[in-house]
């Protein structure tokens, strides 16, 4: 994209503020500039935080029926899937996606358990509970 290019079209889930894009000057040398955002951006974010958001429902009713863990839940009210539940707390996806059945969750060491605590930013109790009602991010 060369300077002078960047989409400005006023993106509502930038909330009036502006991000930064690389952009080519006149020189050939990469830089940034200013960006409020782009409308195809902004409809493939939407899609995406929808489907986060009916995941976190359906991961939800499982909680409710004892066919998970509430870490399914947790993952998916931080946006996140298994893949980066994985990345971000260091441990294998297998183990991310055993550690979803409520059995092995409910045995889950005080060290292991700090691991996912940590990567989502929760207490212990909050992370083995559902909240009390549907909070979306």
């Amino acid at each position: 994209m060369k300077h002078g290019d960047a989409p400005q079209d006023d993106s509502s889930t930038l909330e009036g503020q502006k991000k930064p894009l690389y952009v080519v000057n006149s020189d050939g040398v990469y830089t940034t500039e200013l960006s409020s955002g782009w409308e195809a951006e902004e409809v493939v974010l939407d899609l995406a935080i929808n489907q986060f958001q009916h995941q976190c429902q359906q991961a939800r009713l499982r909680v409710e029926q004892g066919k998970t863990a509430p870490l399914e839940y947790h993952m998916y009210q931080r946006r996140m899937d298994i893949t980066v539940l994985a990345q971000s707390t260091g441990f294998f996806k297998f183990q991310v996606k055993r550690h979803l059945q409520p059995a092995i969750f409910s045995k889950l060491s005080v060290k292991k358990l700090a691991r996912y605590q940590q990567a989502l930013g929760m207490t212990s109790v909050e992370l083995q509970t559902l909240p009390l009602d549907e909070q979306q991010p």
